[in-house]
């Protein structure tokens, strides 16, 4: 039977189109919503485009339980981050119990937390002096980027490196990696 999904993002989604785009023509998953809490974010053309309906709603909505009564109501069977920027709330996490995955553009622990998202990670990253970088996919739990790793996967960081350097490859990764891990995942569901 299909898994319903929910994609939540707040930018440009090029994760969400790619995440999309990859389900299109798979028989096990169907991306039912995109929800958005930024009423200009890109995604919101990109999920158009692509036929996918979009929610945009508020902080508010979300933490008076609104949106978790729309993701029961519609059957939701599991919840992708991708690019995401407000913290879920705990009744979220609760109805949906390792069923919520989050992509951080970093190998957590390192330069992982709140606040810690797009360029902020790389700049930290580069600051840092790190060799390598790369991409974190993980359950959601109750604090920020500390859920349950399912997948790690590195590039290396080059001394002449700069922020947008290691952001240009840390996309690659994510766009390579997120959407197969999702399909793992919910194989096992």
């Amino acid at each position: 039977m299909n898994k319903k999904v929910a994609i939540f993002a707040s930018g440009s989604g090029t994760n969400a189109e790619n995440i999309i785009k990859y389900f299109s023509s798979n028989k096990k998953a169907e991306i039912k919503l995109l929800f958005c809490n930024k009423k200009d974010a890109y995604v919101l053309v990109r999920a158009e485009k692509l036929g996918i309906p979009s929610v945009v709603f508020t902080k508010k909505q979300m933490e008076d339980g609104e949106i978790l009564s729309l993701l029961q109501r519609e059957g939701i069977d599991f919840i992708v981050l991708a690019g995401f920027l407000l913290k879920v709330t705990d009744d979220m996490i609760k109805a949906f119990p390792n069923r919520i995955v989050n992509i951080h553009p970093a190998l957590l622990p390192r330069h992982g937390g709140k606040g810690m998202y797009g360029m902020k990670v790389h700049e930290a990253v580069v600051a840092a002096g790190e060799k390598e970088s790369g991409i974190t996919i993980h359950y959601v739990n109750e604090f920020y980027d500390s859920g349950t790793t399912i997948f790690q996967k590195k590039c290396e960081v080059l001394p002449t490196d700069t922020p947008e350097d290691v952001a240009t490859k840390v996309h690659g990764l994510e766009y390579e990696c997120f959407p197969k891990v999702i399909d793992e995942v919910l194989e096992k569901m």
